[in-house]
Parts: C-alpha cells; structure tokens; sequence
C-alpha cells in the first residue's frame, strides 16, 4: 500500500514519509509512529506542504504520535477536482482516517479549518478534539489579500498566466520564522504547472460551502480549540471570532503572529496544541 519517499530522509524532524492510496488517490503523509500515544493528525496548509510543520514535530513528537497529510490537490498529493470543496475534503479526511485506522485529534489550519470542520460534523466518533484557524470560516466572506482575490475573481484565466514559483515564494516571504530552503523547495515543487491555479478550486467553493458549514457549527458538540494570528492580514481575526460565537465547545487563542502561526510562533503553537490534546485525549 505504501512507498517511502526518499525526498525527505533524516534531513527533517518527521521519522518518515510515505505515499498511500485512499480511494485511488495517492496521497503523501509522515508518520513519526509512537504505538499506543494519543494520535495528532496535522492537515497540510497552503500554499506550503506538511513540511510546514518540521519546527513544530519536535514537541508534538514527544507527546504524540504525530501524522501529517497533504490533503489532496496539495503539497505532494495527487488532485481530484471533485475534493477540492471543504466538505468534500472533510469526507476525505474519514476515509484517511479510516484507512489508517487511527482516531486523532485533528490539527487544520488554514484550508485544513472548514475540511476539519465538516469532518468532525459527519463523523464525531472519529475526533476526541479539534484545532484549526488562519481558515475562512464568517459568513458574510471577509478575506484579506491576496485571498479574497483567489476566492472570488470572476474566473481563474488571468492566473492561468502567473509563475507559481512566484507566488509561492511572495506567501512565504511574509513568514516570520525560518524557512528552509528544502522546505521552499518542496513548496514550490508542489504548485509547479497548474497545480497552483488548479489548487485555488478549494477556496473558490467558500461562497457556497462556508454558509453550509455555518449552518452545522450549532450542532458540532466535539471540543474545538480556534488558533488564531493577532496580525493575520490574510484571515482576519473574524474568522476566528465567528467560529468562537458559533461552536458550542470552542476555546480561542489568539497568538501574537501573522497568518502562518505554525512557523511565525511555532513554540507557542505546539505548546497551545500539546496543552489541548493532554486536557482532551
């Protein structure tokens, strides 16, 4: 079922990667092991991969088994046009989750909020808890630059013409903490082509599957911690706020960050992580 990828090795904190199969979809994730620790899945954020989440594995690692995934049509994962909805990839995440027979708390940030969300919505018995945030999740939309442009631009052709490795690199350039050059590398590998354009389908779907998730917040009952950058330009704090008022079981941490909180405080944001998951597991 599985392959090791060499592209990775030692050189990161994740013991291993491989790739699997979910409904015939080949899909790249790590897996530090550690039978019989309470497991933490991480989802990958974009437009980055699971590397994203090398300076956080150390002290997940140390709790937890810790497993992270580039979601479908993200990082090293092949795309399906049909997953590339929030609740379509939530309905991935169960068969994921399934397919390793495993029951994680469930780490979403960024795209990874309303796919979590939806997961959790459709399957509770899977997930103890929840975190997400840096994700759209209000209703009525209120994005920042330059994502609200990629969520509702009338159609994708003018970005048909734009060098990925371009734009991955300007989202980058905006993080606070280190970025390795492997982990850049592997950023821009993975949107190389159209898969970057292509990859923009997801949050394109925010008009019509945010209020569908809004509609369900009510009725999620499974703890929820909101992680959330003070100085997010691209996801303003209303997102989180919305999801706070809206969850019945929700905590929200507001971290003095930008938008990628993982690598702009990522001592904060393991501690926040370890600290739920222990009150959780």
């Amino acid at each position: 079922m599985s392959s090791p990828d060499t592209t990775m090795g030692d050189r990161t904190p994740v013991n291993q990667t491989r790739f699997t199969c979910v409904n015939e979809i080949r899909v790249r994730y790590a897996d530090s092991g550690g039978a019989g620790l309470p497991t933490v899945l991480l989802t990958s954020p974009w437009p980055e991969s699971l590397l994203a989440f090398v300076p956080i594995w150390p002290a997940l690692s140390e709790h937890f088994r810790v497993v992270a995934v580039d979601l479908p049509g993200f990082g090293g994962s092949e795309r399906r046009d049909a997953l590339l909805a929030p609740e379509a990839m939530g309905d991935f995440l169960v068969r994921f989750v399934e397919e390793l027979d495993i029951r994680p708390h469930i780490v979403g940030p960024d795209i990874g909020t309303s796919a979590a969300l939806f997961a959790v919505a459709a399957r509770p018995d899977l997930f103890p808890s929840v975190v997400v945030g840096s994700g759209g999740a209000a209703v009525p939309i209120d994005l920042g630059d330059p994502l609200r442009d990629w969520a509702l631009a009338e159609d994708l052709e003018r970005f048909r013409a734009m060098d990925a490795r371009v734009i991955v690199d300007a989202a980058i350039d905006t993080i606070d903490g280190f970025v390795s050059q492997e982990a850049r590398a592997d950023y821009r590998d993975s949107y190389a082509g159209d898969r970057f354009v292509e990859s923009m389908r997801y949050v394109r779907r925010y008009p019509v599957e945010l209020p569908k998730l809004a509609g369900r917040l009510g009725g999620i009952e499974t703890p929820v911690q909101i992680i959330a950058g003070k100085r997010d330009l691209v996801v303003p704090l209303v997102n989180a706020e919305f999801l706070a008022d809206g969850l019945p079981n929700a905590r929200l941490s507001i971290v003095d960050a930008g938008h990628f909180v993982w690598e702009d405080a990522p001592e904060e944001y393991a501690s926040l992580i370890v600290d739920w998951v222990e009150a959780h597991g």
